[in-house]
């Protein structure tokens, strides 16, 4: 069963943001403008990114020199 989410308008969310940052849950919030979505506020510790960490290795290849252009310029120093 999935639960509403918490939403707020960017009015409210301008007017308590302190008080809204230091009460989030871990579901965090979403913050509306004229009825439509604008972003989503979540707190850090709830977001874990530690499965993105190797999940392409072995899928990318690099081609080439990644840190310059190659382009030759000559810059005066």
């Amino acid at each position: 069963m999935k639960t509403k989410e918490k939403t707020l308008t960017a009015t409210e969310f301008k007017a308590k943001c302190l008080r809204i940052l230091e009460e989030l849950d871990t579901r965090g919030l979403v913050v509306t403008k004229r009825g439509r979505p604008i972003a989503r506020v979540t707190p850090i510790s709830g977001a874990s990114n530690h499965k993105f960490h190797g999940a392409m290795k072995g899928k990318i290849v690099i081609k080439g020199d990644i840190v310059s252009t190659g382009i030759k310029w000559h810059a005066q120093p």
